[in-house]
């Protein structure tokens, strides 16, 4: 139970729909003891008044009194019926309390979750799979919720009625409760264990599953692939035989929830005949009437759901446990990337990196070793570098999604950690590798970067043309309001860098970093994108990440990267005199682009 005693302070929050539960799960039980008293005396009743109506048999009393006996039997079943409804009016009230606040937990507890993945550090995404991620958000979530609704529930009536029942039957007859109640703790036992074999084959299921979604969907996302090299065949096998595992596991369920009902209908079947048996011989004996043999069958049908779902319920714990463990982890992972001065002003793109070092802390790989450079601001700055020479490490420092192992980052003259982590951000402007465009219309993925909710078209429209998108864009059927698919799928390599590019750009970033965004268009779309660029960066602090020689050519300053380290510095021209890797470099790019063209 120690994981669960996290979710006490929503217990608390909603504690008004708890304490009503209570209440309510009370009052219920009362309208479902009272009615088995009830059958008691309609049964005495009838039982003891039968003989003497029989006298009036044939006399003038005789329709006087079948109207009397017959009243008397409609008010008893008036007052059963009426406890029904009143029992029924106060389960629904209970489900519209307790169910309903364990509802409330739910989205509380995964927006916390979701709102500790926004501020958690790059390192944390490197370190944990997506699938993880959500799997923790939406499976352990709704098994947390299964503890604080239906468990709760379910235990909060045990915990009510067992005694009240108990102390009822026990106030009756003390030996026909005993013998009664005697087959309840085996019938208790019997359901946690076939209970969790249900939940360990439930879990192999869930896993069966899953493995064969991941294999459908990896075979859709892979059509292409699979028919180019007709692997239909190969394919459809491959899925028969995950889905016979799931065909087998299936059927290994199915058999042992074949034991529940009988197991459950056996047990109670035991006990009714143990209270006919012992009752009836105390009726022989003239110890008790009819009616308690009746009364106390309806007892024991009383016991059975709340003794039967103790297994379940504690079944339901250990599972909620487990995923409420798996939460807190995520939970009580710390981020330990801070502002020191939580400092918010406007930077100007000032840039000077000094003696800078990292070490990824996953992977233990040096990125970086010793670096410096500086940039002023409104000046260029390309960062040139075969790959893993740690050229995106440096983009990932500057934006602090990382922090330095040694040296330091200054902007304007101030430590990069004084600043305000997202105001910081808010000031750069970043254009990934990897473009990734949001399910959305082209409009919302430019407009991103904006704080206000429905940007000013104006912005959004100089932004695609700064870009040089903007007519691509308007030639769509929709133009801006056009939607894209996954990841931007609707859109050309190209088209995708420059949306990309103008998403950056309309927020009029202080400091452009473009990572690397060439590397996957041609060389005809690259053109067209630098002379994009060379308008965009005038004016402001920019870094050019690229392994392409074509790239650097508009900085004003190029930086050469190997293995981590500073290997030369120079403009482009300077750099080609100096015979080194950089002209080297662009000797073998260029020689490519003539055998290409």
């Amino acid at each position: 139970m120690k994981p669960l005693f996290r979710l006490n302070k929503y217990l608390y929050k909603y504690k008004h729909y708890l304490l009503l539960g209570i209440i309510f799960t009370i009052i219920s039980n009362f309208f479902v003891i009272i009615p088995a008293q009830l059958v008691r005396i309609a049964i005495d009743y009838v039982v003891e008044s039968f003989s003497f109506y029989q006298l009036l048999d044939g006399t003038p009393l005789d329709g006087e009194g079948r109207k009397v006996f017959l009243s008397f039997i409609f008010v008893f079943g008036s007052l059963i019926l009426g406890m029904a409804l009143l029992r029924g009016f106060f389960l629904f009230l209970i489900r519209q309390t307790i169910i309903a606040m364990s509802r409330l937990i739910e989205y509380d507890l995964k927006n916390e979750i979701y709102q500790k993945y926004q501020h958690l550090p790059l390192s944390f995404y490197r370190r944990n799979s997506t699938g993880d991620l959500m799997a923790r958000i939406s499976e352990d979530v709704s098994r947390t919720r299964m503890y604080l609704g239906p468990a709760l529930m379910y235990g909060i009536n045990l915990i009510t009625l067992f005694p009240m029942v108990i102390a009822y039957m026990l106030s009756i007859n003390v030996t026909l409760t005993l013998w009664s109640l005697l087959p309840l703790p085996i019938l208790s036992l019997s359901i946690y264990y076939v209970n969790n074999m249900i939940n360990e084959r439930s879990e192999k299921i869930q896993r069966s599953l899953s493995g064969l979604s991941t294999f459908v969907q990896e075979a859709f996302s892979g059509i292409r692939v699979i028919k180019a090299f007709v692997r239909e065949k190969d394919s459809v096998n491959d899925f028969a035989k995950a889905s016979e595992d799931y065909k087998v596991k299936s059927i290994r369920l199915t058999k042992v929830e074949s034991l529940f009902y009988p197991l459950i209908l056996g047990l109670i079947g035991l006990s009714t005949i143990i209270v006919v048996f012992v009752g009836g011989n105390q009726v022989i004996e003239g110890a008790i009437g009819y009616g308690v043999i009746a009364e106390f069958i309806l007892y024991v049908n009383m016991l059975t759901w709340p003794v039967t779902s103790l297994g379940w319920v504690t079944s339901i714990i250990q599972r909620a446990a487990a995923s409420q463990t798996r939460i807190n982890e995520f939970l009580d992972e710390e981020n330990n990337i801070v502002s020191t001065s939580n400092l918010k002003v406007p930077i100007k793109g000032d840039i000077r990196v000094q003696n800078l070092s990292f070490t990824y802390p996953d992977s233990g790989i040096k990125a970086l070793k010793n670096v410096s450079f500086e940039v002023k601001s409104g000046q260029s700055l390309a960062l040139i570098g075969t790959t893993g020479s740690g050229k995106s490490t440096i983009a990932n420092l500057l934006m602090r999604m990382y922090d330095p192992t040694d040296g330091e980052i200054f902007i304007d003259s101030r430590n990069i950690k004084e600043y305000k982590i997202a105001d910081l951000r808010k000031q750069i402007g970043y254009v990934p590798q990897d473009v990734f465009l949001f399910s959305d219309t082209i409009f919302n993925n430019i407009g991103f970067g904006l704080d206000e909710r429905e940007p000013a078209e104006n912005i959004i429209h100089q932004a695609a043309r700064d870009a040089d998108v903007y007519q691509n864009i308007v030639e769509f059927p929709k133009s801006f309001q056009t939607r894209l698919g996954e990841r931007g799928i609707t859109l050309s390599g190209g088209q995708k860098q420059r949306v990309s590019i103008a998403r950056a750009v309309a927020k009029s970033p202080a400091i452009l970093l473009l990572d690397d965004c060439l590397s996957a268009v041609d060389t005809k779309t690259e053109n067209a994108i630098l002379n994009a660029l060379s308008k965009i960066m005038k004016g402001r602090t920019s870094l050019i990440i690229s392994h392409r020689v074509s790239s650097a050519k508009l900085a004003d300053v190029i930086l050469v990267l190997d293995d981590g380290e500073l290997i030369e510095q120079g403009s482009h021209e300077s750099l080609l005199a100096m015979k080194g890797t950089y002209a080297e470099l662009y000797e073998k790019q260029t020689q490519q682009t003539q055998e290409a063209e």
